[in-house]
Formats: structure tokens, sequence, C-alpha cells
């Protein structure tokens, strides 16, 4: 008798409930942080501005010379940003520019366009408000307040962030390090001669991009051959240095898929076959080292389609606890069908679709696992419940893959 399948999420949530995150940290200069998990939350040592600046090109005023419109005003003094200007006389203005110091005195800024000038001379055309065109000390980011939380993984603009308060270095966690490896006597490499039956190895390509643009540290093994001996062999060698030993295809219950039984041999399996299409056998578990601890283990299945979609969709959340991030959370769009779906699987269904200009979604024709092409043209996956039929015009839970990529 078979197995029952695994619901999706509780496969998701009892992988994520087993993996302990990495856990070495590294200081990195602030510079090379880029896409690292951050380590340790940051405070922010300074205030941002950390004084009181004009927001525009004009004049520092006090409101109380400027009551009216038309108060002519001395020019006493010019600040550059940079420059720290003296204390603001009453009756006197202050040319200014974006991002100089205020005055003492002064506690407005009037923008140059409402400003007639002379030579020594500016009449106000414009009666100001207290703190008008005023950036004021620590409006944009406050000392001792957290700037950055820890498990977050740093972008660009975290980048700037950390450099606006002089924040050269960065605690971040390693990369998990991932060995990756496909088995079959069929695969070969773009580039050789495909003999009857071969074909080209399209998995190994995108799974290592797709693992490189999540921030993992991957070791390409290549290809592993059709051999139980072989492949115990490969995982053994893996489980050595490495979080995690991901491999592809050889974990569905032909004579030739030695995967499940070489993972047996070398630690053990925690799940098998996930309700899910495509990507049905999926595999979890771990691989001994020689020091008693061990290597996680995904087997992915074969059929390209299902191995992209299951690496997206449940490897992923694995692989972020995995990396120290924060829990992720991700919520599908709503959107309209503009295709029908009247045979639908008794699994949960993963819908190669593109939006249209017509606001809603199309269908590629061909949904099989292995039409890598439709990944290519789709720009997201509709999350179909098991069971439930589409008609044209009804709404949809819409995935977009740019939601699933980081």
């Amino acid at each position: 008798m078979s197995n029952p399948l695994i619901d999706m999420d509780e496969a998701i949530a009892r992988m994520i409930a087993s993996t302990h995150s990495v856990t070495e940290t590294q200081e990195m200069p602030t510079l090379d942080a880029f896409g690292l998990v951050l380590a340790k939350s940051v405070l922010a040592p300074m205030n941002v501005p950390p004084e009181d600046n004009s927001a525009m090109d004009g004049y520092a005023v006090r409101c109380a010379d400027t009551a009216k419109p038309g108060a002519t005003l001395k020019i006493a003094q010019r600040i550059a940003a940079g420059e720290t200007g003296l204390p603001l006389v009453a009756g006197t203005a202050a040319r200014i520019f974006t991002g100089a110091p205020i005055p003492p005195g002064a506690d407005a800024v009037v923008m140059q366009e409402l400003c007639t000038t002379s030579a020594e001379t500016v009449t106000i055309q414009h009666s100001p408000k207290a703190g008008e065109n005023i950036r004021t000390k620590g409006e944009d980011i406050l000392q001792g307040t957290c700037l950055i939380t820890a498990g977050t993984r740093l972008t660009a603009a975290h980048l700037g962030l950390a450099a606006s308060v002089g924040i050269a270095k960065l605690p971040v966690l390693r990369k998990p390090r991932i060995a990756l490896f496909s088995t079959g006597n069929e695969l070969k490499m773009p580039g050789e001669t495909l003999a009857c039956g071969q074909i080209y190895n399209s998995n190994r390509f995108f799974l290592l991009t797709l693992l490189r643009q999540l921030a993992c540290e991957v070791t390409d093994l290549g290809v592993v051959r059709d051999d139980l001996a072989a492949t115990e062999q490969a995982l053994k060698n893996a489980a050595h240095d490495h979080d995690l030993i991901l491999t592809c295809g050889g974990v569905s219950v032909g004579e030739e898929d030695h995967v499940k039984k070489a993972v047996h041999s070398q630690g053990r399996l925690d799940l098998w076959s996930i309700a899910i299409k495509p990507g049905k056998p999926l595999a979890f578990g771990a691989i001994r080292r020689r020091n008693g601890s061990e290597a996680y283990f995904v087997g992915l299945p074969g059929n390209p389609v299902s191995a992209y979609i299951t690496l997206l969709t449940i490897v992923r959340p694995f692989i972020h606890k995995l990396a120290g991030l924060k829990p992720l959370q991700l919520n599908a769009l709503t959107m309209r069908a503009d295709f029908d779906w009247l045979k639908p699987d008794k699994r949960r269904e993963f819908l190669r679709v593109q939006r249209n200009p017509q606001g809603g979604l199309s269908l590629y024709p061909q949904q099989g696992s292995g039409v890598l092409s439709s990944l290519a043209w789709a720009d997201g996956l509709v999350d179909n419940p098991p069971g439930k039929t589409i008609t044209k015009g009804d709404i949809v839970h819409y995935l977009p893959l740019q939601y699933l990529l980081n």
C-alpha cells in the first residue's frame, strides 16, 4: 500500500521545524554585504540628519522678520553644504543651499523662487511658517533606534542606510553551503553530441542559477551515474562540508531511481511524495556525516518544471530558514483568469500563466511537467486548490515569479 501524499503546507512546516539556521558569523565590509543575512540587529550610532538643515536653495530667515510678505533683509552670510553659519542677527537673512546647516536663530527657509535679490539685500515675497523647508535633526533616523533587524537579507537600500550613519562593517551570517548534483545516465552537457535516448542537462543550469540568486554558496557536483553505490558515495562525500545536499532526479520508484535507497542507507528520509502537481516525488531527510552530525537532504523531481516549481515553492522557505532569514511571508495576488481549467487534479496545482494587456491572466497551452518553455514564457503561477475548476472570469491566486526569486 502506498503512503498517503503529504499536504504541501504541512511538508514545508515540517521541513522548517526540523531545520537549524546557520550560526557562523563574520564582519563584512558594508560595500560587500549585498545579499547576505544580517546576524545581529544594528542600532543607529547617530542622528540623520545630524543637525537641522535646509531642504531648499534659498534664504534662512527669522519668521519674526518676515511676518508680512515684502520684507527686505540684509544678506549677512552665505552657507553652503558642509559649512557652518554664524548666529542669524535680527533683520538679516542668510543665503543657504540644500543640505547646509540652519544657522542659530533662523527658524525657516524661503525658497529662492519666492525671493527678489539685489547686491546686498533680499526681499522676501512670502511669509513662511516656523520650520518651513527645514529638515530637522534626526528626522530620518534617530540615534539609538534599530536601523536593520537581524535576519534581514541586505539590499542596496540597507547598505545605503548603514553607510548613512557611518557603519563601515556589518555582522553577517555565512551563506548556506549547498551541494548540487543530478542523476541520470542519459544526461549530457550542451556542446556534447547526443546519442539516441540522451538529453541535455537543462536542470543543472537553472538550479545553479536559482540557488545563487537565493544567496547560497553552491558546489556543482555535476552528474552521478544511475548506480546505487555511486549515489551513496556522492551523498557521503557531499555531506562532509555542506549544509544541504540537493539532488535532481532519481527520487521516484523506478528500477534506476537509486536516490531514495541511497538516502535510507546513508541517513534518513523524513518526507516523500507531496500532494502537488507538478512535483509530487519530492523527498526530504538528512545524510550522516563522519562525526555523527547531519547534512540536510532534498531530492527534487527530475522533470524540469517539477524541479523548478518545487525549488521555488517548497525548498525556498526551507533555505530561508537555513540561511537565518526572518520567516517568509508570501501573499498571492488576486487576478482574473482569462482561461478555462475544467479538469483539475486532486492535488494542489501550479499553473504557468502570464499577465495579459487586458488585465487578466493567460494560460500556457501545454502544462506538462517536462515543458520547460512554459517557465520561460510565464511571469507567474496560479496556485490552484485541489479539485478546483477555473472558468473564464474567475478570480484566482496569482504568484508572480519575481516574488519567488528572493
